[in-house]
């Protein structure tokens, strides 16, 4: 079969591999409809040391069932799935509290040992903890939005969740890429009365304003801080998006929430270090700004969000 194969720096192969075959008796056979690249595979595209075997790409993908493994008891041949970008047993004390990700059986997609999304066809490991079920034909016209719920879409709704998104409350999202924009329609979701989109792109300004959002901020550092002020009587937002992962974001976001606001912070962080002065940080404490990140659980808002409203 064929499949994306990474070696290096801007070294990115379309390739024949081994066909992806049932392995464990846990095992799904999933043949990709739909896959895409994600922000994250761009940190290897830009920075990969070289390899001689490569690495195989992919963590966010959409496929039929095209066979199971004799214990598969929750999906079966046919069904179109969708796969998180991590797989999990769905069995451990972790995957009971919704945090697959931190499975203690689960893995990745892709590297060295395993299929990656941007192929044919993927072996899927522990299926049942794994894939869910989606109740439309491949042909669907939502599939591409029900692809994002392997990633993205998930992403932006746990940012919402973290910065504790309310309904009439004040919203803002830093970064108009795939996963902040998401996050405007999150919060849209969840109630936010005005929605601050911070970005840079005319054409995701413009989505962003389809999906929700009440303002747009195109400023950057010090000159959007205080515009976002400016749009809140100069008290800053409730919630926060963080969706980007660089230092000046987060400078940004801890800036622009007000007393008692949070941040969700979903952005991975692009830096060793978050470049945010002491003085910021002391205001962010001193004023009770909670600030929480954690690695989205794809598969738990994945089941939550197949069924659009």
């Amino acid at each position: 079969m064929r499949a994306t194969v990474m070696y290096g720096v801007h070294d990115v192969r379309v390739e024949t591999v081994p066909d992806a075959k049932i392995v464990a008796p846990t095992d799904a056979l999933v043949r990709v409809t739909r896959a895409c690249i994600c922000g994250s595979d761009l940190w290897p595209y830009n920075s990969m040391p070289t390899s001689d075997t490569g690495n195989r790409m992919g963590h966010e993908f959409i496929g039929v069932v095209e066979s199971i493994g004799a214990d598969v008891r929750t999906v079966k041949k046919g069904d179109l799935v969708v796969a998180p970008f991590a797989w999990s047993d769905g069995t451990c004390e972790f995957c009971q509290q919704g945090l697959q990700t931190s499975c203690l059986h689960g893995g990745w997609w892709g590297g060295t040992e395993l299929d990656g999304g941007q192929g044919e066809a993927v072996r899927v490991p522990l299926a049942d903890g794994t894939l869910v079920a989606l109740p439309v034909s491949p042909d669907d016209a939502l599939m591409p939005s029900l692809l994002t719920l392997s990633d993205v879409m998930g992403t932006g709704h746990h940012a919402a969740l973290r910065a504790n998104v309310q309904p009439g409350k004040i919203a803002a999202v830093v970064g108009d890429g795939a996963v902040g924009l998401c996050g405007v329609i999150a919060a849209r979701r969840l109630g936010a009365e005005h929605i601050i989109m911070l970005g840079r792109h005319a054409d995701r300004l413009t989505l962003a304003r389809k999906f929700g959002a009440t303002d747009v901020v195109s400023e950057r550092g010090d000159a959007a801080i205080e515009h976002v002020r400016g749009l809140t009587g100069g008290l800053g937002v409730h919630a926060v998006l963080e969706c980007v992962g660089h230092g000046e974001s987060m400078r940004t976001a801890v800036s622009i929430t007000r007393a008692g606001g949070a941040v969700g912070r979903v952005g991975v962080p692009q830096e060793t270090t978050i470049a945010c002065t002491a003085g910021v940080l002391r205001q962010h404490h001193h004023r009770r700004r909670p600030s929480a990140g954690s690695c989205l659980h794809a598969r738990a808002h994945a089941r939550r969000n197949r069924r659009p409203n």
